[in-house]
């Protein structure tokens, strides 16, 4: 059921949204759970990925296979993991593009302004629990 009448529910503009998405919109697309212990420590569930960050695959051929973050295509909507890698005809290692939806983020890199943000996020998560609860 629609709940909002100034979003759509168009499949076909919620697809030209998503890949038309300019490069801050695409950061925040290009987000992954944290891991349960870092979801405990922060009271977050999920951040936008970046390019220190420590993840694990969750999903497909290389699932359980952990690394840091070499680097984020916001283009491509994936990420290259350190040690990812696979062999072309010629020989050459080039490394695989991940989905960030199927990572586990690990470790964070923690810089003044995300340190800044997992608190205004985790106060906004524990108000919305609060509000949430008076709800018959």
């Amino acid at each position: 059921m629609k709940f909002n009448p100034a979003v759509t529910s168009s499949r076909r503009k919620n697809r030209k949204a998503h890949f038309t998405a300019h490069s801050e919109a695409r950061r925040k697309l290009m987000s992954a759970n944290l891991s349960k212990e870092l979801q405990a420590r922060h009271g977050v569930r999920s951040m936008p990925i970046r390019k220190d960050d420590e993840v694990m695959i969750t999903r497909g051929f290389y699932k359980a296979r952990e690394g840091k973050i070499v680097a984020c295509f916001r283009k491509k909507f994936v990420v290259h993991i350190e040690r990812i890698t696979r062999e072309k005809v010629n020989g050459a290692q080039v490394p695989v593009g991940i989905q960030p939806s199927n990572l586990v983020i690990t470790k964070l890199k923690l810089d003044k302004d995300r340190k800044a943000k997992l608190e205004a996020k985790s106060k906004k998560e524990k108000s919305s629990d609060v509000t949430m609860s008076n709800v018959d």
